[in-house]
């Protein structure tokens, strides 16, 4: 007789965790894209033990945890604060946001621009600022329930980039 082992999981997909922003990427270290927008849609999934609800994690608290984190990103233009050949500015007023690569140079009113600390604003780099934002909001108890978070970014329709992320108990506590 074969013994089974199970997994629980939830998943969150919902029209209100869409945003819309501009961004442009760099590649082959010296491409870079125009600057475009996408309407993007993010979808996130917690796996785990069941608790004493018989919950792996609240259906509304992901959802509302992650439509906080997409609200910052809507109506923006992404940035990246690490990325090697990108240099972003503030000018010294706090107005205006400037990012220059080798001889392309852009403004923007800061109230217009998120800066993530992320090297480039592709996809994949953005799943992964959402997930660590998300750890962040939670509890401590949420967050040692979770075995794994994915969050997935679709950046175009059917192109979506995952980032999976184990929390550790003892990486949580170091935080704490």
């Amino acid at each position: 007789m074969t013994t089974s082992v199970g997994q629980y999981s939830v998943r969150v997909l919902k029209d209100s965790l869409v945003f819309s922003a501009a961004h442009f990427i760099t590649f082959n270290g010296n491409i870079c894209e125009r600057l475009h927008g996408h309407n993007w849609r993010v979808e996130a999934e917690v796996s785990g033990p069941l608790d004493e609800n018989q919950y792996v994690f609240d259906f509304i608290a992901l959802r509302d945890g992650l439509q906080l984190i997409v609200a910052q990103l809507d109506h923006s233009v992404l940035l990246p604060e690490f990325h090697p050949q990108i240099r972003v500015s503030t000018s010294s007023d706090g107005r205006e946001v400037t990012a220059v690569f080798s001889d392309r140079r852009w403004v923007f009113p800061s109230e217009d621009c998120r800066i993530l600390p992320i090297a480039n604003t592709t996809a994949e780099l953005i799943a992964q600022w959402i997930a660590l934002r998300f750890l962040e909001r939670i509890t401590d108890q949420q967050r040692r329930s979770i075995h794994q978070l994915r969050v997935s970014v679709e950046e175009n329709f059917g192109q979506w980039a995952d980032f999976r992320l184990c929390p550790s108990p003892v990486a949580t506590q170091e935080h704490s």
